[in-house]
């Protein structure tokens, strides 16, 4: 192959491929999304919005919230990171297969869910959330994603 050609055929190659940005200013606007959808309620979360690796963009410590209950929303959204789906299909995985509660990076109960670009046709990260009930948390969580413009599902 002509060395010339290499950079034109990778350059076409990169432009093929559609972009999807996840980047601070994403992620706040999950945080947030989420945040007015709590305060709407009167509700108070810690929400943590993570990369597909789990490792931190954003995060919000909502007034009345400790420590701890931040934590778990990061290991809600280190979870939904890991296995590309909410831990509230986790808690039914869990149920459904022997095992699967005790795997690395499973969490048992609703808040945690992965963010999907518009299109759905990439995964992002996730949103992790706790404070509330479980389902007040996976509710919060995908309010987020939705008002940032984004999907929590593949569809």
């Amino acid at each position: 192959m002509h060395a010339a050609l290499f950079p034109l055929m990778l350059a076409s190659a990169v432009s093929a491929e559609p972009a999807h940005a996840f980047d601070a200013m994403t992620a706040q606007a999950i945080v947030a999304g989420c945040a007015a959808h709590a305060s709407s309620k009167m509700h108070s979360e810690a929400i943590a919005v993570v990369d597909t690796g789990g490792h931190l963009i954003a995060a919000l410590r909502m007034d009345g919230n400790a420590s701890g209950v931040f934590d778990f929303a990061l290991e809600k959204a280190g979870a939904a990171a890991a296995w590309g789906f909410s831990t509230a299909q986790m808690e039914d995985a869990a149920r459904d297969t022997p095992g699967f509660a005790n795997a690395p990076h499973v969490v048992t109960v609703p808040g945690g869910v992965p963010i999907w670009s518009a299109d759905g046709k990439a995964r992002l990260g996730a949103v992790g959330v706790s404070g509330e009930a479980p389902g007040e948390d996976a509710e919060c969580a995908a309010a987020g994603v939705k008002a940032a413009g984004l999907r929590t599902g593949r569809s």
